[in-house]
């Protein structure tokens, strides 16, 4: 049974997985201002291990089509990859101030779940060796744990190696 938000946990992603009735955790954490990678933060303030925490970033496809690539956040997004996964001819990384306008949530917090607009999205392979992976819940200090089956079917994603 999917965790009912309190009023401090209450985000797009959360609010889109309770109604699809999926079970998830939420984790809050001090966020710092000055941190380098907002992922590796996240991953060291919840005692997680870097490779079961996932960031989410924003490729452009050419002709204004934007995509999601979900890869570890120890690691880093193969734009050549993510292109071939989503039969494009190349990917390039989103400008921060239209990906922050097409989701809906701020750069450090984009969650893949509960976006202002459905984009394709590829979830790195490497999420499938987890029970429960780790993903942002909509804001800066703020991760929810699924499992990556549900994670691929919230964002109605596909599974493929796009990291590097």
């Amino acid at each position: 049974m999917a965790k009912k938000p309190t009023k401090h946990s209450t985000t797009p992603a959360t609010l889109a997985l309770t109604a699809a009735g999926v079970a998830f955790s939420q984790h809050v954490y001090a966020h710092d201002p000055g941190a380098s990678s907002y992922g590796l933060e996240a991953a060291q303030a919840l005692g997680l291990d870097p490779a079961q925490v996932f960031k989410t970033l924003l490729v452009d496809l050419g002709a204004g089509c934007l995509a999601v690539g979900i890869v570890p956040v120890e690691r880093h997004l193969d734009l050549k990859a993510i292109a071939a996964a989503l039969g494009a001819k190349k990917a390039t990384m989103a400008d921060p101030g239209v990906a922050e306008r097409i989701t809906g949530y701020v750069v450090g917090g984009i969650s893949p779940i509960g976006q202002k607009r459905a984009l394709a999205t590829v979830v790195d392979q490497s999420a499938t060796a987890y029970q429960v992976v780790y993903v942002s819940g909509g804001r800066r200090g703020f991760d929810i744990g699924l499992a990556p089956a549900d994670l691929l079917a919230v964002t109605q994603g596909r599974s493929a190696p796009i990291a590097r």
